[in-house]
This record gives structure tokens, C-alpha cells and sequence, in this order.
């Protein structure tokens, strides 16, 4: 390791902590892209607690967080107004052997918000959600197939999805066979697969937007060519949701589709996802229909209260403090100064910044402008020791110019050592440790 070019940085608490994860938790996280693999060896941060746009970890660092909660904390930690409308109903019980009225309360103000669903359910993670949405597609038209689009990097934990995954482990090959997927961007290609499989196909499910804005009239295209083979059109706004716009990105684009998902930003880090579409759709899975009944989501913990009362405050906070403008901005500013620091450190084609502004993120390349985990532990390395948490650069709206301002100059100071190791042809010097690795991938 060069340590002319990096101050000494530990984490001797974290990475004790990170031991009795990993004996005590399967992966020592909950979620795979929490993992420490997913950060440089030994500098895996443990969280004690966060306000608004920062954490501190057990090591008592303090961070500007980036990425916050997987992107579910969109307003920052302990928001205000979620904290007071969840504490509200803290004295009140959370959950009922009855559907309190509440229920009521948060699925017309959910409603309200995303006009173009006609009813909604709430449970308590993305997966049940889009589970139940391939479920409820699959009833409505008798077909077996999932097409699903090749290009989005995640839809759920359960076998219809995971098996298309090098994370394929404990699925039979006949649940695989039924996933087939679709290029995003590509109607033809779209096409040409409902016509190979045709009248088998029961929806097609995607993110409408993701890194890249959708190509000129695609979405419209979709909906069009799911009317005309008689599928299910199934928009995971899991990440769209919120911050593309308060409706989403049907909100934003103006295409509507017959069943979506929500989650993450929905709750600002309490735990709420909700599926919504068509009202003859989601009836099948209601009482008022003479039909075969579809088990679309039944979970216990689905209508808890103060989860939904946050949900609420979430929608009331977006649209009254204009927090997707907000969020906009603050990308639009980050990303202008990482450009700068990286082009002017001369790795401006390698430090790359992608994505809409609400939801940035950063792609590093090698000297062959191939996507390199070693430069990418490397640039995590500095940004780390600089007090910056970034495994993406998703805003919130509590950061504020000077947190952007210091974020800017922390990329700065890690592209002057990016551009050594390009020099040099070689980051593992730089590295002090293994590299990070990619959250799918087949051995551990």
C-alpha cells in the first residue's frame, strides 16, 4: 500500500462487530448489498445511529451517507414529521385482530398520490409486492411465463426472479424455465418474444426507468404490445417511486400500467411497500367477485400502524416541501461537481456518473475503460477515509450545499489517487485488502 497517498484509516470496533455478524447473521447483513464484501477489506462501517443526511459509526466517524437505507431513507434519518406521526401512533397499538381505520386513511391518501391505480395493498417488503403482482397476473390470464426485463438488476427474493440469478441455488430448473426476459428499450425484441411464446406470456415486468430515461415513446410501445398479446403490464416503481415523481414514473411519463409496486422511499426507512392497479385486477384477490380466489398478500404485519402512518407523513412531506424538485437539484449539483473533480484530475472518462438526478449512480473504470471492482474499491477506499459513505451517490433531501461541497472535494482527492494507479497500470497497491465484489455472484 501506498501510504504517502493514504492517511491511516481503521475501523478496529466495526470490524470486530463485522465478526460477530458474520457468526450470528448469514452474510453478516440482511441484505447482500449491505455485506462488507461490498466494501474494502476492514473498512466496512457498523452504524451506531444517523440525523438527516449523516451516520456515525460504532468507531465514532461521522459520514455523509449516500444510498441511504438501500434509497428508502429519501427525507434523511429521523425526518421530523415521519418521527412525530409514527410516535403518534406508538400509544395507540400497532396491530389488530381487525383492520384499524387507519387502513383506510393511508390507502386514500396512497391513492390520491398515484391517481392512476385504482386500489392498493400494503405489506411489508418489495418482494411480497411484486410476487403478488406476478401471482395476480398469472390468475387473470391462466399463463404460466414471467417475462421480465434482462436488464434491471433486481425484483425479488422469491424463485420466479432469483433463479434467473448466478444466486440460483435451491431452485428447481422447471421454476427457471417459466422466467424468460426482455432487453430494455428494445420493442422488437419484445415482441419477438411474446411471439415465440405466444399465449403463454402473463406479464411483463420492469423498472420504467432506471440509469437511463426511457427511449421516446418505449413505455407507450410496451403498453401497446402488452394490450395487443394479452399480458399484464407490471411497472416496479420500487425506485422510481417518489423520486421520479410523487406518482411515480407513470406519473411522470404519463403511461399507465395495470398493476405497479412501491416501497422503499414510500416509508423513509419504516417498513411499507405497496402493490396498486386496476380495480378488476386487484378485486381478484378481494371478496366481491364470483370468480377463483387469488391469494395476492396476506401478511400480519402488513397494515401495522405507525408503518403506515409514516407512509402517510412521507406522501404529505413530498408534496407539501416539494422534495422531489429538491432531490433534482441536489443530484444536479453533485453530479456537476463530481464531472469537474474527476476531469480535473484526469480520470474524467473512468470516474463516470450516471443516472437520473434523483437517483445517481458512479461506474469505475479501468485503464481499458472495462468496469473494474479495483478501482472501485479503491475510490471507496478514499472516499471512506474522507467521511463519505458512497456505495452510490442517491441523494437525500437532507443533504445540504455544504455536504455536497465536501463530497465534491473528498472525489477530488480520490481521483488524484485514481490517476496514480492508472499511471502505475495497477490499483492493487492501493487497495490494502481484497477488492469488493459484486452482490450476484455464484460462490461466496
Amino acid at each position: 500500500m501506498h501510504t504517502e497517498d493514504t492517511e491511516e484509516f481503521l475501523l478496529p470496533r466495526s470490524r470486530l462487530a463485522n465478526e460477530r455478524l458474520h457468526a450470528l447473521i448469514p452474510g453478516g447483513a440482511h441484505t447482500y448489498a449491505k455485506g462488507d464484501d461490498q466494501y474494502p477489506e476492514d473498512l466496512a462501517p457498523v452504524i451506531s445511529h444517523g440525523r438527516g443526511a449523516h451516520v456515525w459509526d460504532i468507531d465514532g466517524n461521522r459520514y455523509i451517507e449516500y444510498g441511504s437505507g438501500l434509497r428508502s431513507v429519501s427525507l434523511g434519518h429521523a425526518h421530523p414529521r415521519v418521527i412525530e406521526a409514527v410516535r403518534r401512533e406508538l400509544d395507540r397499538g400497532s396491530n389488530f385482530v381487525r383492520p384499524s381505520f387507519l387502513e383506510v386513511e393511508a390507502a386514500e391518501r396512497f391513492l390520491a398520490t398515484v391517481p392512476t391505480a385504482e386500489m392498493v395493498k400494503f405489506a411489508k417488503n418489495g418482494s411480497d409486492a411484486t410476487t403478488a403482482a406476478v401471482r395476480l397476473a398469472r390468475a387473470a390470464t391462466g399463463r404460466p411465463r414471467v417475462a421480465l426485463c434482462a436488464d434491471h438488476p433486481f425484483f425479488s427474493v422469491d424463485d420466479w426472479f432469483i433463479g434467473t440469478t448466478p444466486m440460483s441455488a435451491g431452485i428447481p430448473a422447471a421454476t427457471n424455465e417459466l422466467t424468460v426476459a426482455f432487453p430494455y428499450g428494445d420493442l422488437a425484441a419484445t415482441e419477438e418474444l411474446l411471439t415465440r411464446y405466444q399465449d403463454e406470456v402473463a406479464c411483463l415486468i420492469l423498472e420504467p426507468a432506471t440509469h437511463t430515461e426511457p427511449p421516446p415513446g418505449y413505455l407507450a410501445g410496451l403498453r401497446e404490445l402488452a394490450d395487443r398479446h394479452g399480458c399484464v403490464l407490471i411497472f416496479d416503481e420500487m425506485i422510481t417511486g417518489f423520486r421520479w415523481s410523487e406518482a411515480g414514473a407513470q406519473g411522470l411519463y404519463g403511461v399507465v400500467p395495470d398493476l405497479s409496486t412501491f416501497g422503499k422511499a414510500l416509508g423513509n426507512g419504516f417498513a411499507v411497500s405497496a402493490l396498486a392497479g386496476r380495480r378488476d385486477l386487484m378485486e381478484r384477490g378481494g371478496l366481491r367477485h364470483s370468480g377463483d380466489r387469488v391469494f395476492l398478500l396476506s401478511t400480519t404485519h402488513g397494515a401495522e400502524t405507525h408503518s403506515l402512518a409514516a407512509a402517510m407523513a412521507v406522501q404529505t412531506t413530498y408534496v407539501e416541501e416539494g422534495v422531489t424538485a429538491r432531490l433534482h437539484s441536489l443530484g444536479e449539483r453533485l453530479a456537476a461537481g463530481v464531472r469537474e473533480a474527476a476531469a480535473g484530475m484526469g480520470v474524467g472518462d473512468h470516474v463516470v456518473v450516471r443516472g437520473r438526478a434523483s437517483n445517481l449512480v458512479f461506474a469505475t473504470l479501468d485503464e481499458h475503460l472495462r468496469p473494474s471492482q479495483e478501482y472501485r474499491t479503491l475510490f471507496l477506499r478514499r472516499l471512506l477515509a474522507g467521511g463519505v459513505l458512497a456505495p452510490s451517490f442517491v441523494v437525500s433531501s437532507a443533504l445540504d450545499d455544504a455536504d455536497i461541497d465536501h463530497t465534491v472535494d473528498v472525489v477530488a482527492q480520490a481521483c488524484a489517487v485514481y490517476r496514480k494507479a492508472l499511471d502505475a497500470g495497477d490499483p492493487i497497491p492501493w487497495l490494502a485488502g481484497r477488492p469488493v465484489k459484486p452482490v450476484f455472484r455464484r460462490l461466496a
